[in-house]
């Protein structure tokens, strides 16, 4: 695996160095790209890196009869028994109680504060043609000092460059930043697309501790046309630090997306993300609770403007003649894990499914791919209740099950679980993929149970993650699906033919 030096990595997105009181120090996201536009985030920050070499957290204690002891939990991972007692001591405490005496917020590690100012785009496509360029906007102090800008009237299937310019709020100027992405193929179009899935990044279970994760390295040289991030973007509820407050979450987005791999990653990559648990609020949260002093909805509101956004959460994109993509959202329209099962009780809640069904059973691709936040097949391990795959939401699992499985060019894939398989449902036929975490120090929690095999076709106990690629061949085509390791092998492949047959096969 390559491991290419900060400074050269700084070089693919720093273009000139200047002496204003701002810089772009968490790169830009490129996002929700169509055939015909994209929305491009930015944001400004007073320093160019973040505070690396800053004070370390404090956790708070565990008192004398709390001593964690180690536990195996669902089948391998270990866990303390002293956990549900911390996450309380850090619920109930005041968020500065990680902050030792005498420190401010910007002088903690991974730190990255933001900067008034103001941001401009330009996108020129690279055959040549009249730029697009916006207007000089000013960042969102209220947001985190972020801009969001919707770019229409682009070409489709056109490769652009991107440049985010930036300049304080005296109006010096600022850095440059350049990047680039390529629009969907027009909907009649007979193109290869080749995109990634991915899950679960927090910052503490990154595997390169100076650059960050090394599956971004290693996408970015695989240059996919673009990547689904299924949730667990970050862990609210994980140490160093413990997100309890707005001002700790936003602390926790900084850091991660101020690390060398991913702003490499992400200035040439367009992302559409969709949220889980853990980026919103906490464990297998849903409406209404709250984390600390995060609130629900200050955890939605955190999510968007950190995310290239869109109007409605879940959507869909049409990606040329063979392929289309559903996203969709499992948290904010769901019936609380705890109530009994039956009609009511739901995950997606009553519009989106409604849409679902309706686009699904529409759409003219030759392929659809859903991306879900978490399974619909499975297994899962006993001890969870929050996806479709538990008894918990068995109901609703089985409706979709049986509407998804009669779709005979329709696969799932799938993150949230820290590891990668391929499951076929015997009842529905319903074939479902997990990515797998984003690091090998991710991957636990589960081993294989007696009758899994009934479902589960594959399963590999470490990190990775998914592509899915349509290629055609005249009239035809098929759908190629490859599990990755984290450096990038290939671990597990399948292939989807259009009347629905799969075939898969193990590397040598």
């Amino acid at each position: 695996m390559l491991h290419l030096p900060r400074i050269v990595l700084l070089a693919s997105w720093l273009a000139t160095a200047v002496s204003a009181a701002v810089f772009q120090g968490n790169g830009l996201k490129i996002g929700e790209v169509t055939a015909d536009s994209v929305v491009i985030w930015t944001r400004l920050t007073v320093a160019a890196e973040a505070n690396w070499s800053g004070t370390p957290w404090l956790a708070p204690s565990l008192g004398p009869n709390q001593r964690p002891t180690a536990r195996a939990e669902g089948g391998g991972k270990k866990k303390s028994d002293g956990e549900a007692a911390l996450r309380d001591i850090v619920n109930r405490a005041d968020w500065r109680s990680q902050i030792p005496a005498g420190r401010t917020l910007a002088e903690m590690h991974g730190t990255l504060p933001g900067a008034a100012g103001h941001v401009r785009v330009t996108l020129t496509p690279a055959p040549g043609g009249p730029p697009s360029v916006t207007a000089w906007l000013a960042v969102d102090p209220t947001r985190d000092h972020t801009r969001q800008f919707k770019i229409d009237s682009l070409r489709a299937g056109t490769a652009y460059r991107v440049v985010v310019e930036s300049r304080d709020a005296q109006g010096a100027s600022g850095p440059t930043i350049e990047g680039a992405f390529r629009t969907a193929p027009a909907a009649a179009a007979a193109a290869p697309v080749t995109f990634a899935v991915v899950t679960c990044g927090d910052y503490p279970r990154r595997d390169d501790p100076a650059n960050g994760h090394r599956i971004y390295n290693t996408l970015r040289r695989l240059a996919p046309d673009f990547a689904v991030h299924t949730g667990d973007v970050e862990y609210y509820d994980k140490a160093d630090p413990w997100a309890t407050s707005a001002e700790l979450a936003r602390v926790k987005w900084n850091r991660l997306f101020a690390l060398p791999f991913q702003r490499a990653f992400h200035n040439r990559t367009p992302v559409y993300f969709t949220n889980d648990d853990h980026d919103i609020l906490k464990n297998d949260a849903w409406p209404g609770q709250t984390y600390g002093s995060l609130t629900w909805d200050e955890g939605l509101a955190i999510f968007a403007e950190q995310t290239p956004s869109s109007p409605l959460p879940y959507r869909s994109f049409r990606h040329g003649r063979d392929l289309e993509v559903w996203v969709i959202e499992g948290r904010r329209f769901r019936t609380p894990n705890s109530t009994p099962d039956g009609p009511t009780k739901t995950i997606l809640g009553a519009e989106q499914k409604a849409w679902l069904f309706r686009t699904i059973a529409a759409s003219t691709a030759t392929f659809k791919v859903l991306v879900s936040p978490t399974p619909i097949v499975g297994p899962d391990r006993g001890n969870k209740n929050d996806n479709h795959a538990n008894a918990g939401f068995r109901h609703e699992g089985d409706e979709l099950r049986r509407f998804l499985g009669a779709q005979k060019n329709l696969i799932v894939t799938c993150g949230d679980r820290h590891w990668q398989y391929c499951s076929i449902d015997p009842v529905s036929g319903t074939r479902e993929f997990g990515c797998g975490p984003m690091s090998d120090v991710h991957a636990g929690g589960y081993n294989p149970q007696p009758g899994d095999e009934a479902i589960q076709k594959f399963f590999r106990l470490k990190g990775g993650f998914l592509t899915v690629a349509t290629k055609p061949a005249g009239a035809t085509a098929t759908l190629e699906i490859h599990h990755h390791a984290v450096d990038g092998t290939v671990t597990h492949s399948a292939t989807l033919k259009p009347d629905g047959t799969l075939e898969r096969k193990l590397p040598r």
